[in-house]
């Protein structure tokens, strides 16, 4: 299973590393040491605290600097396969994106919950809410 660093896990769930450092501490998310002393998240613990982060909405206003407005870099949360399709979530910091694709796509890419994936959205219709 993929273990992350502090820093990839806080880009991951958009906040600071100072956050995730601080969250870390409090014991929010479970970590380990790799053989040279980093603290590590195993993936399977990040999707599930991305989960709840990103459904306390606890994450910082501050969106990452990109010219590539539609990519949403984040961790896979779940993966449903059926017999020819298959349904793939990923939480981006606090936004969950799901994803209808193959079954075949989804083994060519070898998708599992805790790794690492970006979601890119490209869309004819847009909705803007003015709040």
């Amino acid at each position: 299973m993929q273990s992350y660093t502090i820093g990839q896990a806080a880009r991951l769930l958009g906040v600071s590393p100072d956050t995730a450092r601080r969250w870390a501490d409090a014991g929010r998310v479970a970590t380990h040491r790799d053989e040279g002393g980093r603290r590590l998240i195993d993936g399977r613990d990040l999707a599930a605290f991305s989960i709840e982060v990103g459904q306390s909405g606890a994450v910082e206003d501050e969106a990452p600097y990109t010219t590539a407005r539609n990519a949403f870099p984040g961790i896979v949360t779940a993966v449903k396969l059926g017999d020819v399709a298959a349904q793939v979530e990923i939480q981006a910091g606090p936004h969950r994106l799901v994803s209808l694709l193959t079954r075949e796509a989804v083994e060519e890419l070898g998708l599992e919950v805790g790794m690492q994936a970006t979601a890119r959205v490209k869309s004819t219709n847009v909705h803007i809410d003015r709040t």
